[in-house]
């Protein structure tokens, strides 16, 4: 059993694959043997989570996650543990994995109630095996009212809380709760999830992360038999994405960087220059070269806040020798650079206003494309909302399907996308999609996606291709902040200028 780290890759597999990885354990392995391993593991986890409990009270619902639940209560029963289960199952209508799960908890003796006990507290453990990765059948049917009670149940309890296999209600593939499966309000309690056979994308990305608390993972001895991975888990070796650094080096052997943005206040009565400021500090800070500013306010007579960075206009850029980061703050005024930058910009980083102006131009639209034919690298990096402008849909269908809505706008614009939010994906056609491991609520403030957007540009610019420049520098800026310290408020600037 493992618990999951940014320190090591890991294969994501969504429901399909892992159905067909369980099909072709099940006919290698002799009868049951599937469920009495995952009940095993189950057992073993609950007794080191909590292993000083009064009661571990197990929510089983009628499928074989309900099954891996009895198995886990039988093995708990014989360890001496107070254990009580209550259990949806019909033993005349339940798989016959689950039903020899059944007899075996009625066999050790495990006493059945229909409910928790009354006095659980938080050193005692709850044990989610309700739906498992069958939310879907579930679902077509309508959840039954006594699955949904128990689930309330699970969620107001102040114990610990351990799911079988991913919480209940929750996708495996898309990280996001069936409608009325979400918790009414967010638990105190300390979750664990204890993952069978595979990893899945939706422990990850969405409303995942926050469901799924610490994730551990049990293959239950059939990883050699897995197949072909759906997705990947971004690993700190990813995070730091630089090539080595020679002594012979000078700074041309880093890259340029030139952001383009930040409208001025002659515009529109509102400056935000500050944005373009904070993507070229995380560019410098993040080991670019050289770095440049071209302030879409022409007028501008600011010095840079880093003696570092350089201004430039942007007709004066040097296109074949840099890498453009475009549109953190532009306002409307990137529209009228943005035909130069599509069709000169050998490297190319397009965030926020550079984003919306495409969404709203097809001629842009097919510039961004026709990008990909001169040869030219783009990279994409909107949050939900720019990423429902560019599909033209709306933002909860792409919170609905956050891997799908990556890969189709990789797709669409021929070119890699970084989805932000949590779990992040970045999505590359041909390559495998990698979801973020990395960060945390403390990004939700101005200022961190221009942050991002110049990181990328760094490792692009530093020589990366752009599925591994932008996967790195995504795992890199999520780890700053998991690293933050917990009495001092993040702010863009002095995360940008904390990256390495």
């Amino acid at each position: 059993m493992l618990q999951l780290s940014a320190a090591q890759p890991h294969a994501l597999h969504d429901v399909a694959a892992t159905r067909a990885l369980e099909a072709a354990a099940a006919a290698s392995l002799p009868a049951h043997t599937l469920m009495r391993r995952a009940g095993a593991a189950t057992a073993r986890l609950a007794l080191a989570l909590a292993p000083h409990a009064r009661q571990i009270w197990i929510a089983c619902g009628g499928g074989n996650n309900g099954g891996d639940g009895l198995e886990a209560a039988a093995r708990l029963q014989q360890a001496g543990k107070a254990v009580s289960v209550t259990w949806l199952g019909d033993p005349s209508t339940t798989p016959a994995d689950a039903r020899a799960a059944w007899q075996r908890a009625l066999a050790a003796g495990v006493p059945f109630t229909p409910g928790p006990p009354a006095d659980l507290g938080p050193h005692d453990l709850c044990i989610d095996a309700l739906l498992g990765i069958g939310l879907r059948a579930t679902s077509q049917r309508g959840a039954a009212h006594e699955l949904r009670a128990l689930l309330a149940a699970l969620h107001a309890s102040p114990a610990t809380l351990l799911a079988v296999d991913l919480p209940s209600g929750l996708d495996a593939d898309t990280g996001q709760y069936a409608p009325g499966f979400a918790p009414d309000a967010p638990s105190r309690a300390a979750r664990h999830t204890l993952s069978l056979l595979t990893l899945k994308p939706g422990l990850f990305t969405g409303q995942g992360r926050d469901a799924c608390g610490s994730v551990w993972l049990d293959d239950l001895g059939c990883g050699a038999l897995a197949p072909a991975a759906t997705a990947q888990l971004g690993t700190q070796q990813q995070a730091d994405g630089r090539q080595a650094q020679r002594h012979a080096s000078h700074k041309g052997s880093f890259g340029d960087v030139a952001v383009i943005g930040g409208e001025g206040l002659a515009a529109r009565g509102m400056g935000m220059t500050g944005a373009a400021w904070l993507a070229a500090s995380a560019a410098l800070h993040g080991g670019a070269g050289r770095v440049m500013v071209a302030l879409l306010d022409e007028g501008t007579t600011l010095a840079p806040p880093w003696p570092e960075l350089m201004l430039r206009r942007v007709h004066a850029l040097d296109w074949p020798q840099l890498t453009a980061v475009c549109g953190c703050g532009g306002g409307e005024a990137v529209r009228a650079v943005l035909p130069e930058v599509l069709a000169r910009a050998a490297r190319l980083v397009l965030d926020a206003d550079g984003l919306n102006a495409v969404a709203g131009d097809s001629a842009l639209a097919a510039a961004l494309r026709a990008r990909a034919n001169a040869g030219l690298s783009t990279i994409l990096t909107p949050h939900p909302l720019e990423a429902a402008r560019l599909l033209h849909c709306t933002t909860a269908e792409v919170q609905a399907d956050r891997l799908a809505a990556a890969r189709a706008l990789a797709e669409r614009h021929a070119c890699t996308v970084v989805l932000k939010g949590s779990g992040s994906v970045t999505a590359t056609a041909g390559e495998r999609t990698i979801v973020n491991f990395t960060g945390n609520a403390r990004l939700a403030t101005g200022g961190t996606g221009d942050v991002l957007a110049g990181l990328i540009g760094a490792r692009l610019a530093a020589g990366l291709s752009p599925h591994a420049a932008a996967s790195s520098a995504v795992q890199a800026h999520g780890a700053a902040a998991d690293q933050w310290p917990a009495h001092q408020a993040l702010t863009a600037s002095a995360l940008a200028a904390a990256l390495q």
